[in-house]
């Protein structure tokens, strides 16, 4: 597919794809013109980086953990340096923070509106006279 289905289908725009690609997050075969062909599984990758980028994540790291994200848990990763364990802990506990801080603000907003429902009164028609 061309970049502009790509992007349709991900709601990403074009510039961020071709970042996505320059950072070797994605990658894409060439037409003989020179056109960029994306594969049916670009789609699923654009969006788990978007969901990691979402999360926080910087795009080193994402490059770094979306090997992972394709193969089975089982493989050994030789390449997981002690530095690369200790930033992913940091990601996810910041990210574990912020959901946290998330599950607080809509409980807080739905608490409020529970609130102003419950003791909202009627409004009264005004009296012409």
């Amino acid at each position: 597919m061309r970049i502009g289905e790509l992007s349709d289908r991900t709601g990403t725009p074009r510039r961020l794809l071709r970042y996505y690609e320059e950072q070797g997050l994605i990658v894409t075969d060439r037409t003989p013109n020179g056109y960029r062909d994306y594969d049916e599984s670009n789609v699923d990758r654009v969006m788990q980086i978007r969901g990691l980028l979402d999360a926080g994540l910087p795009t080193r790291i994402i490059k770094q953990i979306l090997p992972c994200l394709d193969k089975p848990r089982i493989i050994h990763f030789a390449d997981a340096t002690p530095e690369m364990l200790a930033t992913l802990t940091h990601e996810r506990d910041r990210i574990t923070d912020r959901i946290s801080c998330l599950i607080r603000n809509r409980d807080a907003i739905g608490d409020y509106l529970e609130a102003v429902s419950t003791n909202r009164r009627p409004e009264t028609a005004p009296t012409g006279s």
